[in-house]
């Protein structure tokens, strides 16, 4: 009788232990065990991307890491595993995680502050601060063509019209010239000069010349600035400062290296 429990127990425990390796485990492929971190790993992947995790997906996902258990065991059966190939892609593939690994875990212990954050969109706006301006231009690459324009302008022709037919500036040539709202320091330094020394409703009464050839202006209107919200951009204002800690990060390991 005292035997007979003890197989009982024995026996219990066996199949507890077994239970417990399948809870585990998402299957046993040729006695080899999948398990559920393979799919639990796939599934954080398709989280991160933004995709739900259905339990539609789950089960495609308990599909997929069966089937690359399948293929492996068959390409290791081949000893497509003991290949040079194989290693190189093996290292390369080991490199890429563990780069990737350090520059999470540099971001996790040097985030953006929100001081940092509001102290960059304070910088822009002051240096986007003032006057914006409304403009239209006529670009030629001859000066007489340019001079022969303001005379054609002058006796009543359409600034939009030659514009479309006359400029070569392949961005505002087809708008009538339109160059749309902007800060004159966004253009070239004779270009800006010449459209900051304008009047409302006036026009260049002389060929502005430029890098890019000669120009007509034209100014149709003045107003503040209009900057971006500080929330509206907050994101990726973050963003950007980011990148650029993890530049001169990159910067620092390159530079401390010894390199022969």
């Amino acid at each position: 009788m005292k035997k007979q429990i003890l197989t009982a127990v024995a026996a219990a425990a066996l199949l507890a232990g077994a239970s417990a390796a399948w809870a585990q485990n998402v299957a046993i492929v040729n006695g080899k065990a999948i398990p559920k971190s393979r799919v639990e790993a796939l599934a954080e992947q398709l989280k991160r991307s933004g995709r739900p995790v259905t339990p539609e997906v789950e089960g495609q996902l308990k599909d997929e890491v069966i089937a690359r258990e399948i293929f492996m065991q068959e390409a290791q059966v081949r000893g497509l595993d003991a290949t040079e190939d194989f290693k190189t892609q093996i290292e390369l593939a080991r490199q890429a995680i563990l780069i990737r690994a350090l520059f999470t875990d540099y971001q996790t212990k040097n985030p953006v502050t929100d001081a940092e954050v509001k102290a960059e969109y304070d910088k822009f706006a002051a240096a986007n601060s003032g006057k914006e301006f409304k403009a239209r231009h006529i670009l030629v690459e001859k000066e007489d063509k340019a001079k022969a324009i303001i005379a054609q302008l002058k006796k009543g022709g359409k600034f939009e019209d030659i514009a479309k037919k006359e400029s070569k500036d392949p961005g505002s040539g087809a708008k009538g010239g339109d160059l749309d709202w902007a800060n004159p320091g966004n253009y070239v330094k004779e270009f800006s000069e010449a459209l900051s020394a304008l009047t409302k409703g006036k026009m260049t009464e002389t060929p502005v010349k430029t890098q890019f050839g000669y120009h007509i202006i034209r100014l149709d209107d003045i107003r503040d600035a209009q900057l971006p919200k500080f929330e509206d951009v907050k994101p990726q204002i973050s963003q950007q400062l980011q990148q650029q800690k993890i530049a001169k990060f990159q910067e620092e390991l390159r530079a401390k290296a010894k390199i022969e």
